[in-house]
C-alpha cells in the first residue's frame, strides 16, 4: 500500500496543482449549494482539469475538507480579521483546502500550500483576495506548522 508521500512523489506537480484547482471549485460549489458531494464530484469529473489532476489527491482533499469543515473553520477563524461568514465563498474554499493540507499533508511544505492558495486566489478570486489568502494562510502556518514555519536563527 502506498502512503501519501509515495503518491505525491510519483505524480508531477502539475497534477497536484490541478487537484487543488478542482478541489477548490468543488468546495465552492458545496458552499453555495450544499449539494451532495457525490454529485459535485461527478460534475467535476467532466472537466478537463479533473482529467489532468491527481484524482486520489483531489478526493482526499475534497472529501476530507468536507468531513472536517467545522473543525477547519475553527482553526481558520482564529486567523481571520472578520467573521468567516463575511469571507467570500472563493476565499472560504481556498482556506478550507489550505487548512486541510496543513493538517493532513505534512509531506507538502507549508510554503507550497501558501503559494498554491495565493495562485488559486489570483486566478479565481477578487482583485486583492490573494493578499488576504496569503496573510491568513501565513498565520495558520504559524499555528498549525509551528515547527516548520518558525524563523531560523
Amino acid at each position: 500500500m502506498s502512503t501519501k508521500s509515495d503518491r505525491s512523489s510519483s505524480r508531477p506537480s502539475g497534477a497536484r496543482r490541478q487537484s487543488r484547482l478542482v478541489a477548490v471549485q468543488s468546495l465552492y460549489q458545496w458552499l453555495l449549494s450544499q449539494e451532495e458531494p457525490g454529485a459535485i464530484e461527478a460534475f467535476a469529473q467532466e472537466s478537463d482539469e479533473f482529467a489532468r489532476a491527481d484524482q486520489a489527491y483531489y478526493q482526499d482533499c475534497f472529501y476530507g475538507a468536507l468531513r472536517e469543515a467545522d473543525g477547519l473553520r475553527g482553526h481558520i477563524e482564529q486567523a481571520l480579521d472578520r467573521p468567516i461568514a463575511l469571507v467570500s465563498p472563493v476565499e472560504h474554499a481556498i482556506l478550507l483546502l489550505g487548512c486541510y493540507e496543513f493538517l493532513h499533508h505534512p509531506e507538502v511544505p507549508y510554503r507550497v500550500i501558501i503559494n498554491e492558495g495565493v495562485e488559486l486566489a489570483k486566478s479565481l478570486g477578487g482583485n486583492e483576495g490573494h493578499r488576504y489568502i496569503n496573510g491568513v494562510l501565513d498565520r495558520l502556518a504559524g499555528r498549525l506548522r509551528a515547527n516548520e514555519s518558525a524563523p531560523s536563527i
